[in-house]
């Protein structure tokens, strides 16, 4: 398949897991959501493991890095759900395509990739049109709205050193086998943390359509777009990857406006505008 068909099926996908986790926090909290997903997720790449005769074949040397996917994987999960529950999903959608200008930052620290002062401009322009969106209600922390779009913030920190440390991982075992292993770990982590979270949770609260919610995040999101996100990885940059993302606060907005009522404020699209504007500039230079 080619790759850039790959990257739009995963950029709808990713549109779309803003919308349905927005709708699913307001009935679950993000640790017991989070458990449940992972549940979902990990039966299905076993199952698509089963399907494929796939084994498990990994070097020692490469367990701790396994071992970091699956914390910042499910990390990035938990923190996600957690925040979207007190912001809107176009704004978290927003916040996500910051991800070229972690993905970049991070590789600047961690790898010594050269930036340029265009892309530091571009930078600084992402940034600032982040900015104006998470203090839109202003420079109040004790404001649920801009708390919220801050914890998105760091999901998405998260998000970005998945993609940066996740790169030669998945060169090298493929995007199933790296997916899975991580998936496998995150949620051995977390299975503690869920068993006690959902012991204490009413199931009965839920509806239909928060239980497909739920099969959507564990398979639409945490299989399908995950294994789409790190096939295409395999074949292109991170970076040039990365910058996709910008996609999903298009697809978010347009259904924020369809099936939550959503009204676009004047901060987000002043915000996204410039957001999308310094992530292009930071691309093209």
């Amino acid at each position: 398949m080619n790759v850039y068909v790959v990257i739009l099926i995963q950029t709808i996908l990713g549109g779309a897991t803003h919308i349905v986790a927005k709708s699913v926090t307001n009935d679950v909290d993000a640790v017991t959501l989070t458990f449940l997903r992972s549940i979902v997720s990990i039966i299905g790449l076993a199952a698509l493991f089963w399907m494929r005769g796939a084994k498990l074949n990994v070097s020692p040397t490469d367990r701790k890095r396994l071992i970091l996917l699956g914390i910042l994987g499910t990390g990035n999960q938990l923190l996600y759900m957690y925040g979207i529950h007190f912001t809107t999903a176009a704004n978290g959608a927003l916040l996500y395509g910051t991800t070229p200008v972690i993905v970049l930052v991070f590789s600047r620290i961690l790898l010594g990739e050269k930036i340029t002062a265009t892309k530091s401009a571009g930078i600084f322009m992402a940034f600032f049109g982040v900015s104006i969106v998470i203090f839109e209600r202003g420079i109040s922390l004790s404001s649920s709205h801009t708390f919220g779009n801050i914890i998105v913030l760091i999901a998405v920190i998260a998000w970005g050193l998945f993609t940066i440390f996740g790169k030669s991982i998945v060169i090298k075992y493929g995007a199933l086998q790296t997916t899975s292993i991580a998936a496998f770990l995150g949620g051995a982590m977390l299975f503690p943390f869920g068993v006690f979270s959902a012991s204490r949770f009413e199931f009965s609260v839920l509806n239909s359509m928060d239980w497909l919610g739920i099969l959507y995040l564990g398979i639409g999101t945490s299989v399908i777009s995950y294994l789409l996100w790190y096939y295409a990885l395999r074949r292109i940059e991170a970076s040039k990857l990365a910058v996709f993302s910008n996609g999903q606060p298009i697809v978010a907005a347009l259904l924020s406006v369809i099936f939550l009522n959503y009204t676009l404020t004047s901060a987000f699209l002043i915000g996204g505008t410039i957001t999308v504007a310094g992530v292009v500039l930071t691309q093209r230079s």
